[in-house]
């Protein structure tokens, strides 16, 4: 490991010695911020770190942290690492069955439990035979409460420092395709990534970062709370869902990432106010057009911003694209759970390069195995999969490259372009292979379209499961009935013949987190969808557009 590496615990050091009294850390209550200096929040973290020493937990010892975003979470984490101790973050939407899989499967000894929508649904998960340990907010009965933490014990002043090799944290995948696994992450590996970061988005003292996509996810937890430790910028929170655009305003950030759910969610909600033929006269207007375009981007909070990301799921590059003509350039990343979320980047942004996710950052290498998937070397790679020797052997070539599990193809310029999974591929009742992802980009360009999912395992042909958009929920069924055959009518002929698509189905309810259609990061869970509409939807052809209450009447 590179000895100019250095741990978030001396970069707390650092600030707090060298801008101690400015704010680092702006946590909204009731529309007001509570803020917290960098002198404050090493203060916090070191009386924290002697709290849990003063409870009988030892160095190397889990634990589990389960809240949405918020100022106390980072002052955890960095008490954590701090003391010596391995966090295991889990979702805050995750269900009685995953916390209670993730506590026992790294073996935690005990639980922060912070900001919670619906802590009752939960408690279960955790049980009773776990220290729990409650930040000062609305959340599930705990043993000690934040306040009286703060005062347990001595603080921790003088710990020694976390050595490059040791591990810093497990970190769950989403289980897309079935149980999490617990990758080992390192000082090393994400201090490594922390840097680059950094180094190539040029952040620094004067960014202002927003926090508000899961911390439990690896994205989040290098991005923004990451680079905040290696930058010196200040990180602002949002408070609820509610406040959300209220929240982004007030924090004018110069640096934000999104998924694209919600940059579709976005667009939504601009069309929505103005209408799709009269923005885009406006656009056409030059003085005018540049009046909406900032208004658009005041309206959305990001009128300071000068970098904008997208990543943790595929974007579909006509967003892309409409977000390039009112004026906001989306840079896309890929990443995984696996290698610290950041090996390959579209910036700066390139529009010629809108559809690949970019090159991949400096000392990153990759390479295209024989089916196509694309292979990874970078230091941000984790260690192992915790206690999964298996699946860990399993996951590496002989040379160290990792099996990322995505599809890719490479152009002449290195910009990647994700073609699909490896593991999404199905085989159709004729043995023809079907890669969805494709086709569901194609079909996915028409704009009724919120949300789309190809299954066929097993089927004479792929059928398409879709989930209208809120506006083409309002609309008369037999108008979104024409766009979506048009639209399936025009991707069809360009598909091999096993490819062709022999129907699109609309879905009566909406694919949440809850019902386990999607993953805490918002990626669609394949197996459980295939598993619902397999047999009800075989024997449909000609490609039709049925909606779910039709799929009796075949």
């Amino acid at each position: 490991m590179d000895t100019a590496i250095k741990t978030p615990i001396e970069m707390l050091a650092h600030w707090a010695k060298t801008q101690g009294d400015q704010v680092y850390l702006r946590q909204p209550i009731k529309g007001q911020f509570l803020d917290f200096t960098w002198a404050e929040v090493q203060e916090k973290v070191q009386q924290l770190a002697g709290a849990l020493q003063h409870l009988g937990l030892e160095r190397g010892d889990k634990i589990a942290v389960l809240s949405k975003n918020c100022a106390e979470w980072f002052i955890t984490d960095l008490a954590l690492m701090h003391g010596g101790y391995v966090s295991v973050p889990i979702y805050p939407t995750a269900n009685t069955d995953t916390i209670r899989y993730v506590l026992q499967h790294s073996g935690a000894k005990a639980i922060f439990l912070g900001k919670l929508d619906h802590w009752a649904d939960q408690e279960a998960g955790v049980g009773g035979e776990l220290l729990r340990l409650a930040m000062p907010y609305d959340t599930m009965p705990a043993q000690y409460q934040w306040e009286q933490l703060l005062k347990l014990g001595y603080p921790l002043v003088d710990a020694p420092l976390p050595t490059p090799d040791q591990v810093m944290t497990l970190i769950y995948t989403s289980g897309s395709t079935g149980q999490p696994k617990g990758a080992i992450q390192t000082f090393a590996s994400y201090g490594w990534t922390c840097q680059a970061v950094v180094r190539d988005l040029r952040t620094d003292g004067n960014d202002r970062l927003l926090s508000y996509l899961p911390l439990a996810h690896i994205t989040e937890r290098v991005a923004i709370e990451g680079s905040s430790f290696y930058s010196g910028s200040v990180v602002a929170f949002v408070e609820s869902l509610d406040s959300f655009v209220a929240d982004v305003q007030r924090a004018k950030p110069t640096v934000f990432f999104s998924v694209p759910r919600l940059w579709s969610l976005f667009q939504k909600n601009i069309i929505d106010k103005i209408g799709v033929s009269k923005l885009n006269l406006l656009l056409k207007i030059p003085l005018i057009s540049s009046l909406v375009k900032h208004k658009i981007h005041k309206g959305l909070g990001l009128n300071h911003c000068r970098l904008l990301g997208s990543g943790s799921a595929p974007i579909p590059p006509s967003l892309i694209h409409w977000y390039h003509s009112i004026g906001l350039n989306i840079c896309e990343a890929w990443g995984m759970t696996e290698n610290c979320a950041y090996s390959i980047i579209n910036y700066p942004f390139d529009a010629r390069k809108i559809g690949t996710v970019g090159r991949p950052v400096e000392d990153c290498q990759i390479r295209q195995g024989e089916d196509g998937e694309l292979l990874l070397k970078s230091p941000g790679l984790m260690t192992a999969y915790y206690q999964q020797p298996e699946a860990t052997a399993a996951a590496f070539d002989a040379d160290g490259f990792f099996h990322t599990g995505d599809l890719c193809s490479i152009d002449a310029d290195g910009c990647v372009t994700i073609t699909g999974r490896v593991k999404d591929n199905f085989k159709t009742a004729k043995g023809k292979y079907v890669a969805p992802v494709p086709i569901e980009r194609k079909l996915a360009q028409d704009p009724h379209v919120e949300l789309i999912c190809v299954i066929g395992s097993g089927l004479p042909h792929p059928v398409a499961l879709v989930q209208l958009s809120e506006g083409a929920n309002l609309q008369a069924r037999e108008e979104v009935r024409t766009s979506l055959k048009a639209t399936l009518d025009s991707v069809n002929p360009h598909l091999e013949s096993h490819e062709h698509v022999d129907a699109i189905i609309v879905v009566s309810d909406p694919w949440t987190i809850e019902n386990d259609v999607l993953t805490p990061t918002l990626k669609i869970k394949r197996h459980v969808l295939e598993k619902a509409f397999s047999e009800r939807v075989d024997g449909i052809r000609g490609a039709q557009v049925r909606w779910e209450d039709e799929l009796t009447q075949k």
